[in-house]
């Protein structure tokens, strides 16, 4: 089965870019928004790439339960 990159549905602050982000890449959600945080604080390009991310990336497929 092969990997997706989604937004996540639950785990989510604002769109569910860093949550999706650190689902795919297995790592803590946390660290994910940490690290894009600084890069908006010094790179100044975060913020765009956040909302370009956030149109872009679907959001999680709904669990038929």
């Amino acid at each position: 089965m092969e990997k997706k990159l989604y937004r996540s549905r639950y785990d989510k602050k604002l769109a569910g870019v860093c949550g999706g982000l650190a689902q795919y890449l297995n790592m803590d959600p946390t660290v994910v928004r940490l690290v894009w945080f600084l890069i908006t604080l010094f790179a100044g390009a975060g913020l765009l790439a956040y909302i370009i991310c956030a149109l872009v990336i679907p959001e999680e497929p709904a669990e038929i339960v």
